[in-house]
């Protein structure tokens, strides 16, 4: 049984690893968190006159570097000039330069959605009409090399190690406290410790990187490291560091306790303690995702970012409890096996695990996907769909394993006649080699005493060898106090030898007694782990747990590409944008029509003190029927500015339709917005917005757009 355990577990290493490259590789043409949702001038539209600036709209927030926004010429020569801007919203824009010849323009673009992901693209327009262009509509994201495989190897060895360090403590606190004191298990938990640590450092030396040029020459330079200290992300990821400094000491103080003895006070006092502190740093590192990545973002982030914390632990206490449970029943020594008790104490602790899964997992589906069609219309619904297969499978083998739970036998029963002269033989050599020492100094004769020392010793390599046989498969089984055994028995030993030593040396009597005390501990050691592995419903809880294992694996591979896969919600939001603002390639009057998303800056002087600023509109998706509108108000120095009163009004002269009345509500210093916003038909709107900046100064700006 116990030369079966190195093969099952180099196995599951290899199946977490093959597993784990094929769904990393699978996913890195769906890294994008943020999508474009629209474009001015829009994507293969062909414009009479050359635009002065390219507009882009995505689906949410986006960082943006100084070479983030490129448009080239048919010949592939750049024609922006200066660094992109963001006017405010979602929408970023770069000026063109002036007098361009006709012909067909590639827009690229790489930024970096709110999410912490690249994102990259291309589209093309034409000036005039269509044109050959020895430019590639196509951009490669930054994660798709090799700084983008390790970058996505890295997240999932963090979560691995974030789960397997997590759940192994807490299956020691909650569930088998006598845990602590195998090596075993410390060596699990200490091995997650280390793994998060590493990946960590990783993913902030390789975030440069992976947001920017792609190249793993970029890994250690030193001004896109201090670019990444300065995003959320690796604030993130520094926060992550110092939080594992503190579970350092959590593990430190955890194992370190299980060589002391205490009262039951005093361990209580300790495991409530460790409990309340460990609590809090786990909280701490799953929070290190939340506020950086899916749940920092879209619908509701204020409840969205605690409900994503409760998932991960809930996930750590679950798959990492029962990481420990399967190297517990393993690789403890037979004298510390996992008890009955135990057993069922995580099988009450990962039932609660699975209950906060699933009702923070309804949550974030909703959230992620925002309709039943998107678990089958896009990929991100289809990994959550295989998913929640697997979960209903982990489950299954759980509820198979509570049969086998509920009938584990004990370690340490009692002993039967046949193990009593088994322990009785292994006693005798040594005791008929001391009799036939004193007899032998007290009549002379020294053969009976050498005869009987030759038999002590021809039988002692029998039971050594059996020690040896048994302790080599397990070698790093000891428990702590189990290493203090051997001493004290040897002490005790000593005792008896030097009272029965009549006649012979102290030396070799000493010699004798450790022997003698080997002899035993490997007959005892030997019995523990006959009961332990004759046990069938032990055999089969083992079997049952290395299952679960091997799904869980496989669950925690599709959780992180999960993380690195574009959400339901924003890809069908993204290609609804795109087919409504699809349209053949002909000529248009201007290049602001038929616009996925339309955005007006319009600067304004009430004539007083502190008067002026810049108001800009955002109208989105600018077609018939609701829109969502933006506003945002700004000084001449570029900071927010909130005023007293905004109003806005939608006029269609030449249908004589309006003004249409607008009223948005404030969100944030300078920024307002209003749902719903009605356009009845398609037309060249003017949009008028009225701007208070005191109680008697006030102007009204106007601008015009295209609308439907």
């Amino acid at each position: 049984m116990t030369q079966t355990i190195a093969p099952r577990v180099r196995t599951l290493v290899l199946l977490f690893l093959a597993v784990t490259g094929a769904l990393l590789a699978g996913a890195a043409p769906a890294s994008a968190h943020a999508a474009l949702t629209g474009s001015d001038p829009r994507q293969g539209t062909v414009v009479e006159t050359a635009p002065a600036q390219v507009s882009l709209t995505f689906s949410e927030p986006v960082a943006v570097s100084d070479d983030a926004l490129r448009v080239l010429d048919p010949k592939g020569e750049r024609v922006d000039k200066g660094d992109p801007a963001g006017t405010g919203g979602t929408t970023y824009t770069v000026r063109l330069l002036g007098g361009l010849p006709d012909g067909t323009y590639t827009v690229t673009y790489q930024v970096v959605s709110a999410d912490s992901h690249p994102v990259a693209g291309a589209f093309t327009f034409s000036v005039g009409a269509p044109s050959e262009t020895s430019v590639e509509a196509s951009a490669q994201s930054s994660a798709d090399g090799l700084v983008g495989s390790l970058y996505g190897a890295g997240r999932y060895l963090s979560y691995a190690g974030f789960v397997v360090m997590v759940g192994g403590a807490a299956f020691v606190l909650a569930c088998w406290q006598r845990g602590s004191g195998v090596r075993a298990v410390q060596r699990l938990v200490v091995s997650g410790w280390l793994t998060l640590t590493a990946s960590t450092l990783a993913l902030l030396l390789l975030r440069g990187s992976y947001t920017s040029s792609g190249k793993i020459g970029d890994v250690l330079d030193l001004t896109l490291l201090s670019g990444v200290l300065q995003t959320k992300t690796g604030a993130a990821l520094v926060s992550r560091l110092l939080l594992l400094a503190a579970a350092a000491l959590f593990i430190a103080v955890l194992f370190g306790s299980a060589q002391y003895r205490r009262n039951d006070e005093e361990r209580r006092d300790l495991s409530l303690g460790l409990a309340v502190g460990g609590t809090v740093v786990a909280a701490g590192l799953a929070a290190s995702w939340a506020m950086s990545e899916h749940a920092s973002q879209g619908l509701q982030p204020g409840l969205a970012m605690p409900v994503d914390v409760v998932h991960l632990l809930a996930v750590a206490a679950w798959l990492g409890g029962l990481t420990a449970l399967l190297v517990a029943l393993y690789r403890a020594p037979a004298d510390t096996a996992v008890d009955t008790a135990a057993v069922q104490r995580f099988s009450r602790l990962a039932f609660g695990s699975v209950i906060a899964l699933v009702v923070t997992g309804i949550y974030q589906s909703w959230r992620q996907l925002g309709s039943w069609s998107a678990f089958t219309d896009t990929r991100y619904g289809q990994l959550l769909l295989f998913k929640i297969g697997l979960v209903a499978v982990m489950v299954g083998i759980a509820y198979a394993s509570r049969r086998w739970t509920a009938r584990l036998a004990e370690p340490g029963a009692p002993w039967t006649p046949r193990e009593k002269r088994e322990e009785t033989a292994a006693t005798v050599p040594a005791t008929g080699g001391g009799a036939g020492q004193e007899g032998t100094g007290a009549t002379g004769t020294g053969e009976t005493g050498a005869g009987t020392e030759k038999t002590a010793t021809a039988s002692a390599p029998t039971h050594v060898s059996t020690a040896s046989a048994d302790t080599d498969t397990d070698t790093d089984t000891d428990t702590d106090t189990e290493r203090e055994k051997p001493a004290a028995v040897t002490g005790s030993a000593e005792v008896r030898a030097e009272d029965s030593g009549a006649g012979a040396k102290a030396g070799g009597d000493s010699a004798r007694a450790a022997q003698l005390a080997r002899q035993r501990a490997a007959v005892a050691t030997a019995r523990q782990k006959r009961l332990r592995d004759a046990d069938p419903n032990r055999f089969g809880l083992r079997r049952s747990v290395l299952a679960e294992a091997g799904v869980a694996v496989v669950l925690l591979a599709i959780t992180t590409v999960l993380t690195q896969t574009e959400p339901g919600r924003t890809e069908q939001e993204a290609e609804r944008a795109a087919s409504a603002s699809s349209v053949p390639s002909a000529p248009s009057s201007s290049s602001a029509q038929g616009t996925g998303a339309v955005t007006l800056n319009m600067p304004f002087d009430t004539g007083g003190k502190d008067g002026k600023g810049v108001v800009t509109i955002d109208l989105d998706p600018a077609r018939v029927g609701g829109n969502s509108l933006h506003v945002y108000v700004e000084r001449t120095d570029g900071k927010a500015f909130d005023v007293p009163e905004l109003k806005v009004a939608l006029t269609l002269s030449a249908k004589s339709i309006g003004p249409l009345p607008v009223v948005p509500d404030r969100v944030s210093t300078g920024h307002l917005s209003a749902s719903g916003v009605q356009i009845p038909m398609a037309g060249d709107w003017t949009v008028e917005v009225t701007v208070r900046t005191s109680d008697i100064d006030q102007v009204t700006v106007s601008k015009n757009a295209q609308i439907g």
